[in-house]
């Protein structure tokens, strides 16, 4: 701590993590433990948070995560996609596909921002605000395969006709990037995804890892 942190809400804003990092809440004494404070103070920035919806108490006196959050969540993706249009315009004109950043969004993937190639005489229409189950596209399955080895090096995912008829996809996900689960990728309409097109997304999805730290 500086002198110019305040003291309490570093305390608070760990406890937010701590819950966060949990399915199944923390008691009072478990945040005492884990702040090194005492009770006292743990209650009072427990009352403070559940004052605001970010946290929630449930019968047994656990503190878990509380809806608040999701209405300040509901301000990243703005955040997000602006960090991301650089890479993804890089990506969809060096490939000629439609390049798409997509998060996780409960048990979907939601494409966030979209960026189509400026010179094809075609390509696949792919709009933000489209949501996939989490196991169908390559978008969907990149994450998937990055919870499986969440310490491996970045790998691309390929699919071909699971969200649409003739379109084939490529995708890689975030790797490092605290709060944000998601992936990179392009969809083009063609029958296989160009040799060259894998490693271009995961390093589309490097750049936009890093727009992001």
């Amino acid at each position: 701590m500086t002198a110019e942190t305040s003291q309490t809400l570093d305390r608070g804003l760990r406890v937010l993590k701590l819950l966060a990092d949990t399915d199944h809440g923390l008691t009072v004494t478990e945040l005492s433990n884990k702040l090194g404070v005492n009770r006292t103070v743990v209650y009072r920035l427990l009352a403070t948070l559940e004052q605001h919806a970010l946290i929630r108490r449930d019968l047994g006196g656990r503190a878990r995560v509380g809806l608040g959050v999701l209405r300040l969540g509901r301000q990243v993706h703005p955040l997000v996609r602006e960090a991301a249009l650089p890479a993804l315009r890089s990506l969809a004109e060096d490939i000629g596909a439609t390049a798409h950043l997509t998060l996780v969004d409960g048990t979907d993937a939601l494409a966030v921002a979209v960026v189509e190639p400026t010179w094809t005489d075609y390509h696949v229409a792919y709009r933000a605000g489209f949501r996939h189950p989490l196991d169908r596209g390559a978008a969907g399955r990149a994450i998937l395969a990055a919870r499986a080895k969440p310490v491996a090096e970045p790998a691309f995912t390929l699919t071909h006709g699971e969200l649409e008829a003739g379109a084939s996809g490529a995708a890689a996900a975030l790797m490092g990037v605290t709060g944000v689960e998601g992936s990179v990728g392009v969809v083009m309409l063609a029958d296989a995804v160009p040799e060259r097109v894998g490693p271009r997304v995961v390093d589309a999805a490097r750049e936009v890892a890093d727009a992001l730290r």
